[in-house]
């Protein structure tokens, strides 16, 4: 079967734990492969993405052991670093559709001493990577397109192969656009350890940095495996002192804040009460100020230690709203869903960097969003949704996924209020969340029993 449809629920009352976070768990796994010890990861996602990461560094030789937690979507990882010096001196690399597999490895083995090669999917070889490579090419990385400028595949030939300037500055340092993708600037930081050995180095941003907490992510997991960077408050220039390295460590993943979005929206779009566990005002992830759109649009939100709840009465309406969403992009797909139930138009900007995601996702969520008799503009940087009148709402809509895995989730979100929501595809979603459906079936089954469900 190559589709699910979604059957809308009664009231929800429920406590869920998504599985871990896919962007802290890639980070610590190519952080702990630079690592000049043995590392433990705990909590790691098991997805697509992962897999991807996790399949590249045994290709370059590493020691991985994954310590499978039975049931678990998530696993325990044992690495051995190396320092950045991978046993394999050549692999050809396949990234699938994972843009930080694909542009953290391409930074880490910039720095390198082997020969290397960088591909995946069709949708990874449209994904724009020549920002990137432009940075790294300043440190002297030399690294060449196989088809198109700017675009993956790429072969890398690491630095430490080649022998450097007879004068080597007394600071290494580049730029990088910051307008594009956060991912650029993260993967340049995080292999920037490798570099200092002799001298420091200085990262600079040109333009507007998107998604920053992203970058903030990126710099407190390199402080959990001892590499301290220090940046300007409006992360505009980084300087990394001679002899930062990173260390081993035991680190543990927390949820996956994209994922609770979901379960945030369908309590939103029903009516009731959902708590996340694992999530807090603390978290590394700035998607968890999502809930803070739908407390605008009317919901209630609580703040605990290691949780939070979001509650709305079914007879208290949602409003539309006008939010800026550069900063939790990847929750902008979920927010366009919950539109549709909100009385007035919700307007989302800031966004003109998912274009460049999985999808364009601004132009899929403007097609997929009028298929409910919604109005929709889109602009370059977002979109307004009207919501449909009650009397336009169709009896039964199929929603594409361009392989995006959000399409599929955020639009599920849809068949909790109503019922004849057809998902197509909708195995796109073990990108990274392969239980996806499974979990939120127990919230369908019995949303009673699920208030002590771990999904």
């Amino acid at each position: 079967m190559d589709y699910r449809r979604i059957e809308c629920l009664p009231l929800l009352d429920a406590v869920v734990r998504p599985p871990g976070s896919k962007s802290i768990t890639n980070r610590a796994l190519v952080i702990a492969s630079m690592s000049s010890g043995f590392s433990r990861i705990r909590n790691a996602l098991d997805s697509e993405d992962t897999r991807v990461m996790l399949h590249a560094l045994k290709q370059l030789g590493l020691s991985l052991h994954v310590r499978d937690a039975g049931d678990s979507a998530d696993k325990t990882l044992d690495i051995q670093g190396t320092g950045g010096s991978y046993p394999n001196k050549e692999a050809e690399l396949y990234v699938g559709n994972s843009g930080t597999t694909a542009r953290f490895l391409t930074a880490s083995l910039a720095f390198s001493d082997g020969l290397y090669r960088i591909y995946g999917k069709h949708r990874m070889h449209e994904r724009p990577i020549g920002d990137l490579v432009d940075a790294l090419s300043r440190f002297g990385a030399r690294i060449q397109y196989e088809q198109r400028d700017r675009f993956p595949p790429i072969r890398i030939d690491g630095i430490r192969r080649n022998e450097g300037p007879d004068t080597p500055p007394a600071v290494l340092s580049t730029s990088v656009s910051g307008s594009i993708s956060s991912q650029f600037l993260s993967a340049i930081l995080l292999a920037a350890p490798l570099l200092t050995e002799k001298r420091p180095v200085r990262i600079d941003v040109l333009g507007t940095l998107v998604s920053r907490p992203y970058v903030e992510m990126s710099l407190a997991v390199m402080k959990s495996f001892g590499a301290h960077v220090d940046a300007t408050e409006e992360l505009s220039t980084f300087y990394l002192p001679q002899g930062t390295a990173y260390g081993p460590a035991e680190y543990g993943i927390e949820p996956d804040a994209s994922a609770a979005s979901y379960y945030f929206a369908a309590a939103a779009v029903l009516g009731g009460k959902i708590t996340v566990e694992g999530l807090s005002r603390r978290s590394l992830q700035g998607d968890v100020h999502f809930v803070d759109c739908l407390e605008r649009m009317g919901a209630r939100v609580a703040w605990n230690d290691d949780s939070i709840t979001l509650i709305r009465n079914p007879d208290e309406p949602l409003r539309g709203i006008t939010v800026d969403m550069n900063a939790i992009s990847d929750t902008a797909q979920t927010l366009a869903v919950v539109a549709l139930f909100a009385e007035g138009p919700t307007t989302i900007r800031g966004i003109a960097h998912a274009r460049h995601k999985e999808t364009d996702r601004i132009a899929a969520l403007a097609t997929e969003l009028r298929k409910f008799g919604a109005c929709v503009e889109e602009r370059e940087d977002g979109l307004t949704i009207m919501p449909p009148r009650a009397v336009d709402w169709p009896e039964s809509v199929e929603i594409a996924t361009y392989d995006d895995h959000r399409m599929a989730m955020s639009f599920a979100v849809a068949g909790f209020r109503r019922p004849g929501v057809v998902i197509l595809d909708p195995r796109c979603t073990e990108k990274t969340y392969p239980r996806f459906f499974e979990d939120f079936e127990k919230l369908r089954v019995d949303p009673a029993a699920s208030r002590q469900a771990q999904p």
